[in-house]
């Protein structure tokens, strides 16, 4: 895999120089954008404004914008050369635990690679630590343009480098929470019964996997030998939910079906509250 950038982490008075290689890829499937009436391509064309005439894509650099208009040239070789700690290292700054990282601020993860011998030490040394304390890095670093907040954590024998969302990135839930809603201890009872049949302990099983592409190419052999298009399945129709308690059991049903297992629903229920004594 190539490396997208040279880095090298550094913690206390370590440094480790490694190569940042993607750690991910895609499989989005990409459409080219046509001229209905001719099935033609339409592509994108670069104009300059000042010239009003079309260039290159080797002839496209990068500027900021000032206030009253004025563009500042910015090269890529002075993006490289910022006057920042973390323009060409990954600066770890604390450690936690990882139950202590909130999912929403992980973002897109990178393989860090140890360069050369010198580097394989340190980085054994940091990965085993990483492992024995059940802890995460917290990091600061530089990539695509801006000076991001990174999550180091171990997969396998490789050290992964995750960018993360910043603080202020993160919108309050409040704004999207329900309003107060009454649920009962049986229905609680119905619902942890639910998650409990439908655990598991991996991703890799087969359900897990795009079918999209698969309906995709559907779709275009089907366009190609002039064929009636496939069908696409019906969506259950929602309707007013009457007995929550009994749509539980039905769902814990047909999951323990789905599984080949008991279908009998066994609802743990709690020990019923003793009412209070009235008062003479």
């Amino acid at each position: 895999m190539p490396a997208i950038r040279s880095l090298a982490i550094s913690f206390g008075l370590v440094t480790v120089p490694v190569a940042v290689v993607t750690a991910t890829e895609s499989h989005n499937v990409n459409f080219r954008r046509i001229h209905l009436p001719d099935n033609g391509r339409v592509r994108n064309r670069y104009i300059c404004e000042a010239e009003n005439r079309e260039v290159m894509y080797q002839e496209i650099g990068q500027g900021y914008e000032m206030p009253d208009g004025r563009i500042i040239p910015i090269t890529d070789e002075e993006l490289e050369n910022l006057p920042l700690p973390t323009a060409k290292a990954i600066e770890l700054v604390a450690f936690m635990p990882t139950a202590s990282i909130d999912p929403i601020r992980i973002g897109r993860g990178y393989y860090l690679q140890p360069r050369g011998e010198v580097a394989a030490r340190p980085y054994v040394l940091l990965r085993k630590a990483l492992e024995r304390q059940s802890k995460v890095g917290v990091a600061k670093f530089a990539l695509s343009g801006r000076e991001r907040l990174g999550l180091l954590r171990v997969r396998g024998d490789a050290i992964v480098l995750h960018s993360m969302l910043w603080p202020d990135e993160i919108r309050d839930p409040s704004e999207v929470a329900p309003p107060p809603a009454k649920v009962t201890d049986e229905e609680i009872d119905g619902a942890m019964a639910l998650v409990d049949t439908m655990a598991i302990d991996s991703l890799e099983a087969a359900e897990f996997r795009d079918t999209y592409t698969d309906a995709l190419n559907e779709v275009v052999a089907a366009k190609q030998e002039h064929r009636e298009l496939p069908e696409a399945p019906q969506p259950a129709q929602p309707g007013r939910l009457v007995d929550l308690m009994a749509t539980l059991r039905e769902s814990v049903a047909k999951a323990q079906a789905a599984r080949g297992e008991d279908a009998e629903v066994k609802v743990k229920k709690q020990p019923a509250k003793k009412a209070k004594a009235k008062k003479a």
